[in-house]
């Protein structure tokens, strides 16, 4: 392939992350970035491709981590992730065995259950450790 399929493969990856915004493309467009400056070396496409191939593989591999901690770093915690971390009133006993337990989380009630299966008092302070559908794990402060 020579350097004008390579700028087109370039183009098409390009856009293609242009419309997802994901991450996605971007390191396979490095990639035909790669394949192009190749292609102005040598007309043997099979050292294009390897280059190609490489070249995607290392920056997916070591830039792709780097990029997402500086680009999704100021991601806020929504819904019930927020709720991780939260301290809360046990309103009613907690016990696993019984299926029993009750907390109050930013003024909403969620059916609890402890995290190391203890039980707890009413009353009592605990920090929600983990969500597990409509159940919010805790351990008593």
């Amino acid at each position: 392939m020579n350097y004008i399929g390579w700028l087109i493969l370039f183009v098409v990856f390009a856009v293609l992350e242009l419309i997802s915004l994901g991450l996605t493309c971007i390191w396979f467009a490095v990639g035909a970035l790669a394949g192009c400056i190749t292609a102005l070396i040598t007309d043997n496409w099979i050292i294009q491709s390897i280059v190609f191939i490489i070249v995607t593989v290392v920056v997916l591999v070591f830039l792709r981590p780097i990029a997402v901690k500086y680009i999704n770093n100021k991601a806020e915690k929504t819904n019930v992730d927020s709720l991780i971390g939260k301290k809360a009133r046990v309103l009613e006993d907690i016990d696993n065995l019984n299926a029993k337990g009750q907390v109050s989380i930013d003024g909403m009630e969620w059916t609890a259950r402890s995290e190391d299966g203890s039980e707890i008092k009413k009353d009592a302070l605990v920090e929600v450790v983990a969500i597990e559908g409509v159940k919010a794990i805790v351990k008593q402060v």
